[in-house]
Formats: structure tokens, C-alpha cells, sequence
């Protein structure tokens, strides 16, 4: 017999996953039927679609197969690179992959700035319902959407943790009210039941394929927020994600045939959500309006915290320059803050609300990001059971693909329409991934290091004949292989060796979690640090250097000042220049630290 997680574990992950694609429910029908006339036989065959994606889309590709692959339990896009690169041999795939991991955490990035100004705005508009309040004004509810977000993202400062464990227990009540309110509805228009058929989702298709393709532009709303699961899969394990799944996946079936069960009995409304509550429990509605909020913002929050983890990763895979960092929680090891990505979102948030006006309008523009990221993870879990000789997986993966190419098709005509804003969002972090990794190539080839048997004949040399300054010097490398330029120039041009000399590594291993160093005696006056950690791993530089008995007397580290007339290298000039230094990065004692810098035409 299976053993389901503990209780509160899948509590906690109805409350911290399930956000996006819990509140999906206020917009999708209310979005799709302004484009699908809402008879019975149209309701039947877009329930019946609905319920298929969230069966293909969410249970098939991330609970069933992506969940299997993962790296010390870590899920997402930047895992799916790491498991992939060790297979690929060839430089074209190698390529490949990294281009196609640039463009999903891209995606991902624009996906995640629509989704708060859609969630919350759809959730505002629900003032219009209340007695009294139908006139007011778009602009009054797009202000207050506003000062929603504005909150939101001064709140992320306080800690995701902290958070999760406040509101956390809203979601329960959440999808609890989801699927009382559906169920109450599909017990007054049983037949709706019939829905749950693929056969009505066929013959939809079948007897007018223009509207059903045009449809599921609009269908995938349901699905966003699937990823989570897979990109989650780390904080909270794939058990208890699994489980809670299955539990969110009945309260979203509810609340969907419920409101399809609402329009065979009163036709069309502007809002079928709202307008199932109304007809339920109207004196329920101003509280539940509340809770709609309240779930939201929860939701916005998920994703955001989501966000600092892909970044976060991006940093560690050296796919981003280094940007600082807070740490919200000394418990949990992946709770981070990243202030500058908290605030470039909410100024895009806050963008996107002044641009698009309502919730109706965002629709329109909603899911090429969502439903590009599904096509990339497709295509990567494919490969990766291709590799791995899982055959069954692999005919699983490719079906599911097949399946997100023809969203991803049919979400092409929202470009014209503003779809363009979530791939000129995405076009900013894939520009600076691809200027980055490429100027750091181009830097490091420049710089011209020097190779590790010529750096330690000449230490010898200068070790044994020249005076040395008292104390320990630190220096920093990628390696013990190619010895960095602005280390030679110290020791071999302006002659300072210190007694004791230290050349410290840090680099990231394929391991999401997990810390290791080694100190060992390289040459008389010559030591070397190796140290190691997970890519998802927070670690505190400065402690393990004290926890080896270094006492440094100085800090050497490397700047470089970049000439260029090229405006790509410009634009990676500035990147370097706004991002933090090593030392910075790692909070070394500034008293200590001394920049070696080196002018490099590029």
C-alpha cells in the first residue's frame, strides 16, 4: 500500500505551490467565453478541454514525468541543463541546450511578471459585483490593483518563509471554498458531470476546429502555474507536491464544472466565478472577495519567491553576473531576497496594469510565456529519457510535447494583440544571459592567465630569492589550472609575495545542495582552498575560510576596466560594472581587501 507524506507537509504545499494555478479559476471562463459563444454544447466541450489540459498539461508532464528527474530533489529549467550537458557530447548540442535554457528561465521571467497584474487585477474587478459598485471606474480599480503589488513586493523584504507561514493556511480555506461552491453547483445541474468525457472536448474540435484552436489560446490560462510543482520540487519534495496535487486538481474540477453548471442554468454572465458565488451565497460575497485577494496576493508571492530561486541558480551556473543577496531565513536554505529583480518586477507589474487596463485585456495578451516555458520542458524531458534509454517515458514525453506545440501554436495570434509584452519582458533577461556568458568568455581568454606549471616555477623562484611580506595573502581563483592575470602581475611584476599565500577556489558542483573544501600544501609559502557547493546552496564564504585556521592579513581580487568601441561588449561592460564584486559578493572584511585592476581592450 502507498504511504502518503505527513499531513502538514501536504498542507504546506497546497498553500505554497498551488497559488497561480488556484486562482486560475476568477479569469479563465470569464476570458475564454468572449470568444466561444457559451451554449451547452459549447460549455460541455470546453469544460471537457479544460479538465484534459489539467490532466496532460499538469498531471502528465510535471507531477508524473518531470517529477521524476531531478537533482538532489531540485526541479526546474536550470536542472533540466544540468542533467542534459553531461549527455550531450557534441558542441552544436551543447549549444543547443544552453540556448534553450536561456529562453525557458526567459519565459519563465515573463510569465512571472503578467501573472500578478492578472491575478490581482481579476480579483479587484469583483468590487464591480458588489451592490452599489458597478460604476466604478476602471482607472480606481487599476490604482488599487497597484497598491496591491506595491505592497506585495515590499512585503518579499520580510521573508518568503515568513510569509508562507502567515497565509499559508488561506489557501486551504482557498480551495476548500472552491470546491463547496462547485460542488453545490453541480449538484443542482448534474449532467455537466458528462464533461469529464474527452468525447465532448473531440466532438468540439471536430465540429468547428477554427473556434476550438481560437479557444485554447485562451484554455491554457488554466494551466499556469503547473510548473511550480516541478520548479517547487526542491522546497518541499516531490511526495508531498504529488499529493497535494491531487487534492487541488479535485477542488479545480469542482469549481470548473460549477461554473459550467452556473451557465447552462442562467446563460451568459460577465463573470462566471463571481457569478456562481452570487448565486450561492450573495451574502457571502463581500467576505469571499476578501479571500479572493487575499489568495492573489498569495500566489503573486509564490511566484516571485520562485523567481529569486531561478535567479539564485542562474547566479551559482554563472548564466548571471553575481548580484546581491539577503538571506530571510536561517532555517531554510533556499529563502532569499534579491532586491533588485523584487523591484525591476514590480515596476513591470505595475507596467503591465497601467498598459493593459483589466483583467479581460491581459487575457488577450496571457500564456505565450506559460505555454513556452511547457514546450522547452517538453522538449528537454524527451531528450533526457531519449539519452537515458526510458522508452516509455520517452513516447510520454513526446506525446505531451505534441501536445504543448499545438498550445504554443494556437497562442501566436495574441502577438499583434500585446502577447508581444511577455517576449519583449523575456528578450531582457535572455539578452543579458547570452551578452554575459559570452563577455565572460571573451574576458577570460583576454586576460590571458597563465598556466599552472610556468606560475610555479616562477613562485619558487621568487619565494626562495626575494623578501617576503609577514602575514597570509588570499587570492582568488577559478581554478588551480590557469593562474589569473591580476595574481601574476602582484606576485611577479610589483613583487609581493607574503610568507604564507593562499589561492581560494569557489565553485559550483551539478548538486543542487551540499558543501565540501580542501586545504592542501601546494609548494613551501603556497596553499590551496578548493571549496564546493550546491548550486541552490547558501553559503558563507568568510566562516569557512576561519573554520580551515586562515587568518588573512590581505585580500587580493581581481577588477577589470573594459575598453570597447563594440556596443554588445559596452552593454557587458555595464552589467559587470553594476554587479557586485567578489568580495562584495561574499561579504569579505573590506579592511583587508585590496582590487588588482587590469585594463582589457575587448
Amino acid at each position: 500500500m502507498i504511504q502518503p507524506p505527513p499531513l502538514p507537509s501536504i498542507l504546506k504545499s497546497i498553500g505554497l505551490v498551488f497559488g497561480d494555478i488556484g486562482t486560475s479559476p476568477i479569469y479563465t471562463l470569464a476570458s475564454l467565453y468572449l470568444v466561444v459563444k457559451p451554449t451547452t454544447s459549447h460549455i460541455f466541450g470546453t469544460i471537457s478541454l479544460i479538465f484534459w489540459t489539467l490532466i496532460i498539461l499538469v498531471s502528465l508532464q510535471y507531477a508524473i514525468l518531470a517529477m521524476r528527474l531531478s537533482s538532489n530533489g531540485e526541479g526546474g529549467t536550470i536542472v533540466l541543463k544540468e542533467l542534459l550537458l553531461p549527455m550531450v557530447k557534441s558542441k552544436f548540442g551543447i549549444l543547443a541546450v544552453t540556448i534553450i535554457t536561456f529562453a525557458g528561465v526567459s519565459l519563465m521571467i515573463g510569465d512571472c511578471v503578467i501573472t500578478p497584474a492578472i491575478s490581482i487585477l481579476s480579483a479587484v474587478e469583483g468590487i464591480k459585483l458588489i451592490p452599489g459598485w458597478a460604476g466604478i471606474s476602471e482607472g480606481t480599480l487599476v490604482m488599487l490593483a497597484i497598491l496591491i503589488s506595491i505592497g506585495l513586493f515590499w512585503f518579499q523584504k520580510r521573508g518568503t518563509d515568513k510569509v508562507g507561514k502567515t497565509f499559508g493556511p488561506v489557501m486551504i480555506i482557498w480551495f476548500v471554498s472552491l470546491a463547496v461552491f462547485g460542488l453545490i453547483s453541480i449538484i443542482r445541474t448534474p449532467e455537466i458531470l458528462l464533461a469529464l468525457s474527452p468525447t465532448h472536448a473531440l466532438l468540439f474540435i471536430m465540429q468547428d476546429p477554427d473556434k476550438a484552436f481560437l479557444s485554447l489560446s485562451l484554455i491554457i490560462l488554466c494551466a499556469t502555474g503547473g510548473e511550480a510543482l516541478f520548479a517547487d520540487m526542491g522546497h518541499l519534495g516531490r511526495e508531498p507536491i504529488r499529493w497535494a496535487w491531487l487534492i487541488v486538481l479535485v477542488a479545480l474540477t469542482l469549481v470548473y464544472l460549477g461554473q459550467g453548471a452556473f451557465l447552462i442554468r442562467n446563460g451568459p454572465v460577465d463573470n462566471p466565478f463571481f457569478g456562481l458565488i452570487i448565486s450561492e451565497a450573495a451574502i457571502l460575497y463581500i467576505p469571499f472577495l476578501f479571500l479572493t485577494v487575499m489568495a492573489t496576493v498569495i500566489a503573486s508571492q509564490a511566484v516571485i519567491s520562485g523567481i529569486f530561486s531561478v535567479i539564485y541558480q542562474a547566479i551559482n551556473t554563472h548564466l548571471l553576473p553575481r548580484l546581491p543577496i539577503d538571506y530571510t531565513s536561517s532555517e531554510l536554505r533556499t529563502q532569499i531576497y534579491i532586491n533588485i529583480v523584487n523591484w525591476g518586477l514590480c515596476i513591470a507589474v505595475i507596467f503591465m496594469l497601467v498598459i493593459f487596463g483589466s483583467s479581460e485585456r491581459l487575457a488577450a495578451a496571457y500564456g505565450i510565456a506559460v505555454s513556452g516555458t511547457m514546450l522547452i520542458t517538453g522538449v528537454m524531458m524527451s531528450t533526457i529519457f531519449l539519452y537515458r534509454r526510458q522508452f516509455l517515458p520517452v513516447i510520454l514525453s513526446i506525446f505531451v510535447t505534441c501536445v504543448d506545440l499545438i498550445f504554443f501554436l494556437s497562442l501566436l495570434h495574441k502577438i499583434p494583440v500585446g502577447g508581444y509584452w511577455s517576449l519583449v519582458i523575456a528578450a531582457i533577461p535572455f539578452s543579458i544571459f547570452v551578452i554575459f556568458t559570452e563577455g565572460q568568455k571573451v574576458l577570460y581568454r583576454g586576460l590571458n592567465p597563465m598556466d599552472n606549471g610556468v606560475f610555479m616555477k616562477k613562485f619558487e623562484d621568487r619565494y626562495t630569492h626575494y623578501p617576503k611580506l609577514p602575514g597570509t595573502a588570499v587570492f582568488f581563483a577559478q581554478s588551480m589550472d590557469h593562474i589569473p592575470a591580476y595574481m601574476t602581475r602582484t606576485m611577479f611584476i610589483h613583487g609581493i609575495i607574503y610568507k604564507d599565500n593562499v589561492i581560494i577556489s569557489v565553485r559550483p558542483k551539478e548538486e543542487a545542495y551540499g558543501v565540501s573544501w580542501h586545504l592542501k600544501e601546494i609548494r613551501p609559502g603556497l596553499r590551496s582552498l578548493s571549496i564546493e557547493y550546491g548550486y541552490m546552496q547558501v553559503i558563507h564564504l568568510l566562516s569557512i575560510i576561519r573554520q580551515v585556521g586562515i587568518e588573512e592579513t590581505t585580500v587580493f581580487y581581481g577588477m577589470e576596466e573594459i575598453v570597447t568601441n563594440n556596443i554588445i561588449w559596452k552593454i557587458y561592460a555595464v552589467i559587470k560594472r553594476l554587479s557586485p564584486s567578489f568580495v562584495q559578493y561574499y561579504r569579505l572584511p573590506p579592511d583587508r581587501v585590496h582590487g588588482v585592476v587590469t585594463r582589457l581592450e575587448m
